[in-house]
């Protein structure tokens, strides 16, 4: 199926070149933000890989009122105008209501719907609305064909620059499962894929701050899984010192060994790209 293509601030989306989505889980204080974007410039500058700059301001489906939420949307759109200025990386962030949309949009360049939401309609419509790019993650409870739901709300609001995310919806014990069926299901909606791996490895009914909250010893065969798969991009959550985070820190990748952990997964995927051509 032929599938569809537009630009985010330079990146060709859907094109034959992987790209990346990756920044901390959560916004953070300055020097944790911009620590990780120097990296991701350098990584993104020396292995030819796209990258979109991801962070939250707000974190509205934590498992307790007690753990950290964010600096909220007014400060958040500040900081990732910030990031945007000093180094040139679209931005993308999460919306969690109508409201948020627009304000985001207003530095954004792509409004993600958490999965939890993806059937939400007045989210869709009001980020689709903005005219940004909209990134509907795959939600635990929809099979991957039925996210033509999500999808066509977002088209019969008149936009249809879509990216459709992948992180697991088999429910095992406390863990999603990646079925990689999911991959050729929303690779046929004919809008490019991208595999959310840092949520895949989620430890869930564990506190995201405990070190058991997360397995990251299957970031790199579930990347590589993936990639191979054919996805368009990957979605991997960095810190400076992931044991440091204030959000899931057991599942993010430390910053400074993304350069190395990339490297094999570009192999793969130029692999791939020849028998695509």
């Amino acid at each position: 199926m032929s599938q569809k293509k537009f630009e985010i601030g330079g990146i060709n989306i859907g094109s034959d070149q992987l790209f990346l989505i990756s920044g901390p889980c959560v916004i953070e204080e300055e020097m944790v933000m911009m620590k990780t974007a120097e990296k991701l410039r350098e990584v993104s500058d020396r292995l030819n890989i796209p990258v979109i700059y991801k962070s939250s301001f707000t974190k509205d489906n934590r498992s307790s009122l007690k753990y950290y939420d964010g600096p909220g949307l007014e400060a958040g759109i500040k900081m990732l105008a910030k990031v945007k200025e000093q180094f040139g990386f679209p931005i993308l962030t999460d919306i969690h209501n109508p409201e948020q949309a627009a304000p985001a949009a207003e530095v954004c360049d792509v409004l993600q719907i958490p999965a939890y939401l993806c059937m939400q309609s007045s989210l869709l419509v009001a980020a689709a609305k903005t005219g940004r790019v909209v990134n509907i993650k795959h939600g635990q409870f929809l099979a991957p064909e039925n996210m033509k739901h999500p999808l066509n709300k977002v088209l019969d609001s008149g936009n249809d620059q879509i990216i459709l995310t992948e992180r697991g919806y088999t429910m095992g014990y406390n863990d999603l499962i990646v079925d990689p069926r999911a991959f050729y299901h929303l690779n046929q909606l004919g809008y490019p894929v991208v595999f959310d791996i840092t949520h895949s490895i989620r430890k869930y009914g564990i506190p995201s701050a405990d070190a058991k909250g997360g397995a990251r010893e299957f970031l790199p065969v579930l990347s590589r899984a993936g990639v191979a798969a054919g996805v368009d991009g990957i979605f991997v959550e960095t810190h400076p010192e992931p044991e440091k985070a204030l959000c899931d820190a057991a599942s993010q990748l430390c910053v400074y060994d993304l350069e190395a952990f990339l490297k094999p997964i570009l192999e793969i995927h130029a692999v791939v790209r020849q028998y695509r051509n």
